[in-house]
């Protein structure tokens, strides 16, 4: 009956709307409008029929215009497809406002894993002391990043905000004109955007959605746990983390000038929206003794924002001036309007002067050339050895041996520019700690470390270059992406743990240490199963590890937006971590289109900040009803494992990569102005698998909806597992683990976003075909097999606004799908009568791209 009743829900609330606003199209006042409006659900029809039978996209296209438009001629044709992506686009974007706007009517507010279910269920199980205490320490760290996988130009997102809210209003005369502005304003990025213009985009979030969603969070807990809001006491419970201008992993583009301006760009954001809560204020507390003292709040704030003026150093000059006043309040007038004071204050308690925390990110290679070259200048002075000799000696010398270092590197001339701007970087983590506050820079993340040695590189560093005689205020983050690192991160972090210098500087920083787990790139590595599962059983090892020297372990989850790359129902995994797993924080990155579609308005962001908050507490505060056995535990092994050899031999066979390379849109994501990063890691010519960024490589499969990432060998896995005699047991564990039950329902998301009747042209492929037939069957056997362990009778029919939204978004886009493939068809397959056309070709590919992207909300 529930099913029932939100699909109801669904269809009368967003189905509907889209339908109705959607005719609005056709009356607008531009040039072969009503033409592409009437002949779109035509195409959209004949693209669905074709299809099914069996038929290739550019059959499919032919046959469209030989039956609609006989006496077209190939120009005209290729102007229509352009047309329909424009109205396409413009789709897309009327079904995220409709869905946006319905987000309060489809999602549960007061549901499972809201701040007001969690309170209610505190109350009941006379557990609000205990979470009180939770919350005290309890932190939630949500980074925004600067993967480009927002299509929207930031003026588009101005639109659309707007259209959302009109459609909640019912202002069909607001609609009308704002689907008007979306018709004649560009959906592009004509130039590629700058690592700056990524945090231009990003910082948009922080003032209009973070800004409001974090401390209403926290007034709605103080108001259910009856704490006055000036007696609260965690100001770090939610911390917003910031990657554009940071993140230098294999983006040449990112530089200390950048990161500084990213800083500078931080505090001013961050002092305008105080500068307009200043004046909010002033405007209700006009009492005697604080109006003056509100004004001259209003002006400071100003100054520094505008005039650059130095009036307050630091947020607790601000803060003191503002408790001067709340006190005036009370005592001298009643306290009236003291709620808008505290709000005030604690926004300035969790937001200070740097808004975000600018994290740095390098990888550890990198951090291995720059040693080599300061070891081998100081060796020409006489005080150090070469970097030759440095090689000779084992790691543990070497670790000794930087540690030994005690030398100015400020002062030494550097001719390699990688040098130069490696050690620029680290010393504008003390200008933003001295501008910003400490918590606006204060951790440096190493990409692909391999060994203890990678950690102390940076550490020594940083020591040399910032350290004070109090210590290094930095945080030296691990990141463990592939297989084989997840597997090693456990002793790599013991032997560290077991260098004194490195434990003396964890007591400085709360004896905790933070270790980054990257889903993406081991998910690529190792495939779904077999990723997800090694980077569980490397937090209970971290746990474990960590415990033993009394440290804290707190995972930072590099996570995407798709299942594929630790995206999908991201909160029930935190939920499902049993008390083997240490959960002090929830770190978790954001990026492209899902912070738009889950943080990107206040209702949203607020609803899925609080799932994150209530997955990282409830277990301790409830009990971990949601952990283990070690049989389960074992049954997860064998499938991870089964499964990582299934996903093994699709990646080793040899047409894996020149499918990827010919017949995907791979090589074309560099064309599309998304983002400052280039699409794969090495310069070079040629295509290598480890050279393959995430997310062209999980877009690529999502393009061409097979979606391999997301699903390759776990139909494999559990027939394995089936024939061994242990469905029963699977069985059982899909119905008693949530992480078991989030694992293959996100991996069913991913079927579901599956459509193989696109490219069936490839089974008889002369090149391709025994691949493509190979990835199709396992497609098939995970359908079959993930419905026999959840015992659903559809993919998602325990989730069906979701199923229903994914269903509806994949018919919009089905010309778009059809138009591309048709266009790839062409460009692997040049002849003389089309040749002529291969600059529209390429053009048509690399537009599609956007819509089919934005459609799917989480596809790379």
């Amino acid at each position: 009956m529930q099913g029932s009743s939100l699909n109801a829900t669904f269809h009368q609330t967003i189905g509907t709307k889209f339908h109705l606003f959607n005719s609005l199209f056709l009356n607008l006042p531009f040039q072969n409008v009503l033409r592409t409006g009437t002949l779109l659900p035509l195409l959209q029809q004949h693209c669905a029929e074709g299809f099914e039978k069996g038929l290739k996209a550019n059959e499919i296209i032919h046959d469209f215009f030989k039956e609609h438009a006989p006496n077209s001629t190939a120009e005209e044709q290729l102007d229509f497809q352009f047309n329909i992506i424009q109205y396409v686009e413009r789709q897309v974007a009327l079904f995220d406002s409709v869905e946006d706007a319905a987000f309060e009517q489809v999602n549960d507010l007061n549901g499972r894993g809201t701040v007001p279910a969690l309170l209610l269920r505190a109350r009941y199980d006379n557990k609000i002391q205990v979470l009180r205490e939770k919350l005290e320490q309890f932190s939630l760290r949500v980074v925004l990043t600067a993967h480009p996988t927002q299509f929207y130009p930031g003026h588009v997102l101005g639109i659309l905000t707007d259209l959302e809210n009109a459609i909640r209003a019912n202002d069909f005369t607001l609609i009308n004109q704002l689907l008007q502005q979306l018709g004649k304003t560009g959906f592009i990025n004509q130039q590629k955007p700058t690592p700056y213009d990524e945090a231009l985009s990003l910082t948009w979030y922080l003032e209009n959605v973070f800004y409001k969603s974090v401390p209403q969070i926290i007034e709605s807990l103080a108001s259910g746990l009856q704490i006055n809001l000036s007696d609260w006491k965690n100001h770090r419970l939610m911390v917003v983390g910031f990657w554009p201008g940071g993140d230098r992993d294999g983006n040449p583009f990112v530089t200390t000038d950048i990161t500084l301006k990213v800083a500078s760009r931080l505090r001013e954001s961050i002092l305008k929206c105080y500068y307009q809560d200043a004046r909010l204020l002033r405007r209700r507390l006009t009492f005697q003794g604080v109006y003056s003292i509100i004004i001259n709040i209003e002006q400071k704030v100003y100054n520094l924002v505008f005039k650059k003026e130095e009036s307050y150093l630091t947020p607790a000059a601000l803060l003191q001036e503002l408790q001067h006043a709340r006190a005036l309040l009370i005592s001298e007038h009643n306290g009236l309007f003291v709620d808008l004071l505290d709000r005030f204050i604690l926004k300035v308690k969790i937001f200070g002067f740097h808004f975000a925390a600018l994290d740095i990110r390098q990888d550890s290679r990198k951090h291995d050339t720059v040693w080599h070259e300061i070891l081998n200048k100081l060796s020409q002075k006489r005080q150090s050895i070469s970097a030759n000799e440095f090689d000779q000696l084992t790691e543990e010398e070497k670790i000794s041996y930087l540690l030994s270092l005690n030398t100015n590197l400020i002062f030494l001339d550097f001719e390699d520019a990688l040098v130069n701007e490696t050690i620029q970087s680290i010393l504008a983590i003390g200008k933003i700690q001295h501008q910003n506050g400490e918590d606006g820079c204060h951790r440096y993340v190493i990409s692909n470390c391999q060994s203890a040695l990678h950690i102390i590189e940076v550490y020594v560093l940083a020591k040399l270059l910032i350290g004070t005689t109090t210590g290094l205020k930095l945080d030296i983050v691990p990141l463990f992406e592939t297989i084989d690192d997840l597997a090693n991160c456990g002793d790599i972090m013991q032997r560290l743990y077991s260098i004194p210098a490195y434990r003396e500087h964890l007591e400085s920083r709360r004896n905790h240490q933070t270790i980054m787990l990257g889903f993406s790139d081991g998910t690529k590595d190792g495939g779904y199963l077999r990723a997800n599962w090694s980077i569980f059983r490397a937090k209970e090892n971290l746990t474990t590890i960590s415990r033993s020297f009394g440290l804290k372990a707190l995972f930072f989850d590099g996570r995407g937006g798709p299942p594929a790359r630790g995206g999908g129902n991201t909160h029930d995994f935190y939920a499902s971590l049993g008390d083997t797993i240490e959960q002090e924080e929830v770190q978790v990155t954001v990026q492209g289109q899902t912070i738009s579609s889950n943080f990107g308005k206040p209702a949203s962001c607020q609803f899925n900040l609080e799932q994150l908050i209530s997955a990282g507490v409830e277990g301790e505060v409830f009990g971990k009803s949601s952990s283990m056995t070690d049989t389960e535990k074992q049954l997860l092994d064998e499938l991870a494992h089964a499964g990582h050899s299934a996903y093994l031999d699709l990646r080793h066979h040899e047409k894996f990569v020149p499918y990827l390379e010919k017949v995907t849109p791979l090589s074309f994501f560099g064309d599309t102005n998304i983002g400052s990063r280039p699409v794969k890691r090495s310069g070079g010519s040629g295509l290598k698998f480890e050279d393959l960024r995430a997310i062209p490589f999980v877009g690529s499969w999502a393009m061409m909806k097979q979606n391999i990432p997301g699903f390759y060998g776990v139909g494999s896995a559990l027939k394995e597992l089936n024939a061994k005699g242990k469905g029963a047991e699977l069985r059982a564990l899909y119905r008693n683990s949530l992480f078991f039950r989030t694992l293959l329902g996100n991996s069913m998301m991913s079927l579901t976003k599956t459509y193989y009747q696109a490219t069936t042209y490839l089974r008889h492929d002369v090149e391709f075909g025994v691949f493509w037939q190979k990835m199709f069957a396992e497609f098939e056997l995970s359908k079959r097999q993930t419905l026999d362990v959840s015992e659903l009778s559809e993919l998602m029919g325990n989730n069906p606004s979701i199923r229903q939204s994914v269903h509806l978004r994949e018919q919009i886009v089905l010309p778009l799908i059809a138009i591309q493939q048709a266009s790839l068809m062409n460009l692997r397959n040049l002849s003389d009568e089309n040749k002529a056309h291969e600059l529209r070709y390429r053009k048509l590919v690399i537009r599609c791209m956007f819509g089919i992207i934005n459609a799917a909300r989480n596809s790379a």
